[in-house]
């Protein structure tokens, strides 16, 4: 991407990542990102930066370290991304999550795939070209489906194997080469919980910076088949109504719009408008 011509910049959001961790500052509970001229004040030696675009008028660069700083104010601190759930105001936490995944695709990306050359970064767009044999490479997404399985009154939820967690979310899953999403989708279903589905409806889509997902999210009725899980994918599996529903996923996500959209839609009384 073409970083605009800025003569002086007054302030500017900076993402500063050390080992995939965002540097943020603390004031009273409330969590933010660094919104400064630069980044000189933290005596950081940045390896990279890109330029992000703007928010709120200012403009957003993120930046790579390789060292921790050997002091840092007490109200600094680096954190995951996913500790910055419900911390940060949403605009910037998917502004984290875009800058993370360019960060990371830079990184790995200095040396051509095909022939080994150092690459060429392309001025107009997030690219990378080989300046010996012209193979461009651009920074990696990785659709996936996931999916609210309904059965009359009942939500299919489950607990993953990946996660410390005691929630229950809906299934999901990274799409094949050769797939569809539908076809993706009915082989997810059958894979973790032995089910099969119909009448899948599209419900809507989410980039997932976990690392470099975009969640393209469905709805389905069950057909036919028992639960039988893959105990490798999944700890459990069960249907669920509106008054018994588990520990449930963060707001933030798609897996929880698709929950609240089968809550509101089997409230007592209808859903609510």
């Amino acid at each position: 991407m073409i970083v605009p011509a800025i003569t002086i910049i007054e302030k500017a959001y900076w993402f500063i990542f050390y080992k995939n961790k965002l540097l943020t500052f603390l004031d009273n509970g409330t969590v933010t990102i660094p919104l400064i001229p630069d980044i000189s004040i933290f005596n950081l030696e940045p390896v990279k930066k890109q330029y992000l675009g703007t928010l709120n008028n200012y403009p957003c660069f993120s930046v790579e370290i390789f060292s921790e700083p050997l002091s840092i104010p007490e109200n600094v601190k680096f954190m995951g991304l996913r500790q910055l759930f419900g911390l940060i105001e949403e605009k910037l936490f998917w502004l984290a999550g875009r800058a993370i995944q360019i960060v990371n695709w830079d990184r790995t990306h200095q040396y051509c795939g095909q022939c080994g050359t150092r690459t060429n970064e392309k001025l107009n767009e997030y690219a990378k070209v080989c300046p010996n044999c012209g193979f461009t490479s651009y920074p990696r997404i990785s659709p996936s489906i996931i999916v609210a399985v309904i059965k009359n009154d009942k939500i299919l939820l489950v607990q993953s194997n990946h996660f410390k967690s005691t929630f229950y979310t809906v299934i999901s899953g990274f799409v094949e080469p050769g797939e569809t999403l539908e076809e993706c989708l009915i082989r997810e279903v059958k894979e973790e919980v032995g089910i099969e589905v119909k009448n899948i409806s599209y419900f809507g889509s989410q980039s997932w910076p976990f690392p470099n997902s975009l969640m393209i999210a469905f709805t389905a009725e069950y057909d036919k088949g028992e639960i039988y899980i893959d105990e490798e994918e999944i700890i459990d599996a069960r249907w669920f109504t509106v008054d018994n529903l588990p520990c449930l996923p963060n707001s933030i996500s798609i897996a929880r719009q698709l929950i609240d959209w089968f809550i509101e839609k089997n409230m007592p009384g209808g859903p609510r408008l």
